[in-house]
């Protein structure tokens, strides 16, 4: 009965309480684990220096590209979980388990492997300037070492999101930020370990996150128990979690690869409009975090409905998701835009850092709502097994639109921070209007699961 208690049978039931139900402590997870983002930004930029805080913080691009990889492939898994669970097909949700492990073990080396050798590259990429290159370097060594426990953590916590359970991935999440936070306040004001510090303790907390999470799926009761010998892949189930999960790794590396060239331009304004984008990035993900959370929830409860053959629930279930990420998304900008200053001093105390990242957070702040659309449907679509539509309308929007954009901008009107910095609700504009488009007139598409 106590695994039972962890699960969430989306199938039936009030759909406004189990969608909250299932997508809060997948919030409060995400706050913990940018609260320890934060806190490695508050301590390198108050205690190393503002070169440090610009490399650090403008790195995102970079890790994301690599994370993405691993989030496409645990969005596959959950959605074959999930929609085999939701149809109580244990032995396949079983096999699809050991299957996502085996897996996840050989993409771990890999990721290791390429990520090291092609740190000068992503570098050069970035237009990194002279002064915080080492810093940059030395983060992003010590980051692609330990990338193994992140990999391993948003795997299995992809697994427990099938069954319906968002809680113990919370706890793991949980300790895990503030294991990190304890490690950047000793090894970098204790010990004066500077970046090596941050970057030292943020591996330790993810590699203690993933084997939490992994002593979890051992001593599980269910059918998503890890059990040694039946350790495998299983070439039809690796199938369908690729069909899943390649276009959404696609999508989101080929996103933040693009990224890494918006942050070229930013670049070229030098550091402090670095720190002060470097600041924004750091509130950004706090924003989007609601409209996140209930997007991996639209993915399980759309998964589970559409394994039932009920159709109709699973759009019910649409409509509140998108209600509720509006709602909840105005309600964070609100404060965002009033203390935008503070939040920025936070970081950096920097007058010029302070100044460039307000007006990045006071222009693009109220333009969040136009995001919550195509991150609900996005995570609805590929509940249904249709990750191929999310993945080209984002890539087209995110990527081929904004570097049009960009292009266009700052060659032929005018080189600002501004404009750069509108970049991004532009596409998120045109994302929503065209995945809203496409949900209205063919609905979830093709369940390419069968």
């Amino acid at each position: 009965m106590a695994q039972l208690s962890k699960r969430l049978d989306m199938t039936e039931g009030d759909i406004p309480q189990l969608i909250i139900s299932f997508s809060l402590p997948l919030l409060l997870g995400t706050l913990f684990q940018q609260l320890y983002n934060m806190v490695d930004a508050w301590v390198v930029g108050n205690f190393v220096s503002n070169e440090a805080f610009s490399a650090v913080g403008t790195l995102g691009p970079i890790t994301n590209l690599f994370i993405g990889m691993s989030l496409g492939l645990g969005n596959g898994t959950s959605v074959v979980i999930a929609q085999n669970s939701g149809a109580k097909r244990k032995d396949i949700v079983s096999k699809t388990v050991h299957t996502a492990i085996v897996a996840t073990f050989i993409l771990s080396i890999l990721l290791t492997l390429l990520g090291i050798v092609m740190i000068p590259s992503f570098l050069s990429w970035m237009s990194v300037p002279e002064d915080v290159y080492q810093y940059s370097y030395t983060y992003l060594y010590i980051y692609f070492l330990g990338i193994g426990g992140l990999i391993f953590y948003n795997i299995g916590s992809a697994i427990l999101r099938g069954i319906g359970d968002s809680k113990r991935p919370f706890y793991f999440l949980a300790t895990s930020a503030i294991i990190n936070i304890l490690g950047d306040l000793i090894l970098v004001l204790y010990f004066g370990m500077g970046v090596e510090g941050v970057a030292l303790a943020t591996v330790v907390a993810q590699a203690i996150s993933a084997i939490l999470v992994l002593i979890s799926l051992f001593s599980s009761e269910g059918s998503e128990r890890l059990i040694l010998k039946e350790l495998h892949l299983d070439l039809r189930i690796l199938k369908q979690i690729l069909v899943i999960g390649i276009p959404s790794a696609i999508q989101r590396m080929i996103i933040a690869f693009s990224n890494i060239f918006v942050q070229g331009y930013v670049n070229h304004f030098g550091s402090a409009t670095m720190g002060g984008w470097s600041a924004y990035n750091k509130v950004d993900a706090f924003i989007f975090m609601p409209m996140q959370s209930l997007a991996m929830a639209m993915t399980t409860f759309v998964g589970q409905n559409i394994g039932v053959n009920n159709e109709d629930r699973a759009k019910i279930g649409v409509k509140v998701g998108r209600l509720l990420a509006l709602l909840s998304t105005i309600v964070v900008c609100i404060p965002v835009v009033i203390f935008a200053p503070q939040i920025v001093a936070f970081f950096n105390q920097n007058g010029d850092v302070i100044r460039y990242g307000s007006l990045f957070l006071r222009c693009n702040t109220p333009l969040y709502i136009l995001c919550c659309s195509n991150q609900i449907l996005a995570g609805a679509l590929r509940g249904a097994g249709n990750s191929k539509m999310p993945m080209i309308i984002m890539i087209f929007c995110f990527v081929v639109f904004r570097q049009f954009y960009l292009f266009v901008v700052t060659n032929y009107i005018a080189n600002t921070q501004l404009l750069v910095a509108l970049s991004y609700p532009a596409g998120w504009l045109l994302c929503s209007l065209i995945l809203t488009s496409y949900y209205h007139f063919y609905g979830f598409g093709k369940n390419h699961l069968g």
